[in-house]
């Protein structure tokens, strides 16, 4: 399980825009944590910097002044500076109260939604939390029957957000829009979707369609729904072996009919945890945390042929949970986080060639140095530093992606 323990483009040369997947299908790895061997690399600037509390979520405004950081067990966001190259200097905190763990931001930046561990997001006010004026924490969006919430994401329009509860086998969809004009209540709350059991990872495709979803176990899957059509799914049973699952969700139909919002589910390696889209939206990247690998699948695929969609499977290190794309979506920064502190074995951030993962090709470039349990990062907007936040050393970490081979 994923509850903690005690993409812009790059500068830099200009590279080729990532490819389209080749029409071939990867296989599926199954569970491992036999890290792959890659050099070190020593030319890419490294800056860490303690936290007041454990980082777990990381956002970046848009013009790329302010940062954010979900300091779990401090019950608060760190409100950081970016003062350009190296690790932002904390401005302020905003406290919540709650066990604050991933976070999005309106695509207008005007708001942070921050998963609450016991309930289903805090909604803080960008301005006031930059200022450092009353009242940036807004309200919470939640509910009686809404626990165990771990990651968010938010409609392009800003008006629904979505969390994953990871304590049960469903993602919540509240009405956003609805609580910041008429004030905070169970009114919010829109329903669920029926995913996989202990759903982690969202994200929401470029141009705002499509909703995905990883579940660290796989569930009954309904045949009408593997097949793309749109049909209400119950509550999955768990099968056997611990591999997940990445499901696709139609964004504009979970805002009106949740339960019948799912469109496919495939298989994704074992503990699936988070999930990306290239800028394009023609790639989905999952990390396979419990396989050691960097899954890339086909978004047509996934919407018109499940069973071929994935196109890409690079094995990295240890435990991988993070992911961000850089140097204008060439490159896949992948946080292994060692979690389990397996023999042998590091934490580090592997660097991924994404024009060699989808050509099938060798991918892994090498590691870059890490603290304890990376979780989480984020892509400064003028894409030369990605911040990554270090959850068992308290550490935030600046890498000069710029640099990157």
């Amino acid at each position: 399980m994923e509850t903690p323990a005690a993409a812009s483009p790059g500068t830099g040369p200009a590279r080729p825009a990532s490819a389209a997947p080749v029409a071939v299908t990867a296989r599926v790895p199954g569970c491992s944590t036999a890290a792959a061997p890659a050099p070190v690399l020593h030319t890419v600037s490294t800056s860490m910097e303690p936290v007041p509390g454990t980082p777990f979520g990381v956002a970046i405004t848009a013009d790329g002044r302010w940062a954010f950081v979900a300091l779990t067990g401090s019950g608060s966001v760190g409100v950081f500076r970016v003062r350009g190259p190296g690790v932002p200097a904390l401005a302020r905190q905003v406290a919540t109260g709650e066990q604050l763990l991933g976070e999005a931001l309106t695509r207008d930046g005007r708001y942070l939604l921050a998963a609450d561990a016991g309930g289903g997001a805090a909604v803080i006010s960008v301005s006031r939390a930059e200022s450092g004026g009353p009242g940036a924490l807004l309200g919470t969006l939640g509910g009686e029957s809404i626990d165990g919430a771990i990651e968010v994401a938010v409609s392009p329009d800003g008006r629904f957000a979505f969390v994953s509860l990871e304590d049960t086998a469903s993602i919540a969809v509240f009405n956003l829009q609805r609580a910041l004009v008429r004030g905070f209540g169970p009114s919010d709350f829109v329903g669920t979707i029926p995913v996989g059991l202990a759903p982690v990872g969202l994200a929401v495709s470029p141009d705002g369609r499509w909703l995905y979803a990883t579940s660290e176990i796989a569930g009954q899957v309904p045949k009408a729904a593997r097949s793309g059509r749109l049909v209400p799914r119950e509550v999955p049973q768990p099968v056997q072996g611990t591999q997940g699952t990445l499901t696709v969700i139609s964004l504009r139909r979970a805002e009106n009919d949740p339960a019948g919002s799912v469109v496919s589910t495939v298989l994704a390696g074992c503990s699936p945890v988070r999930v990306i889209a290239s800028a394009d939206g023609s790639v989905v990247w999952v990390t396979a945390r419990e396989s050691d690998h960097l899954l890339g699948f086909s978004a047509t695929r996934l919407l018109t042929d499940p069973a071929h969609s994935l196109v890409a499977s690079v094995e990295v290190g240890e435990a991988p949970v993070g992911l961000a794309l850089a140097d204008h979506g060439t490159r896949i920064v992948v946080a292994d986080s060692n979690r389990f502190q397996a023999s042998g074995a590091s934490s580090s951030l592997a660097v991924v060639n994404v024009p060699a993962a989808l050509a099938g090709r060798p991918a892994l470039i090498g590691y870059l140095p890490a603290g304890g349990f990376p979780r989480e990062m984020a892509l400064e907007p003028d894409g030369t530093t990605l911040l990554v936040a270090n959850f068992m050393s308290q550490q935030l970490e600046a890498v000069g992606v710029a640099g990157l081979p």
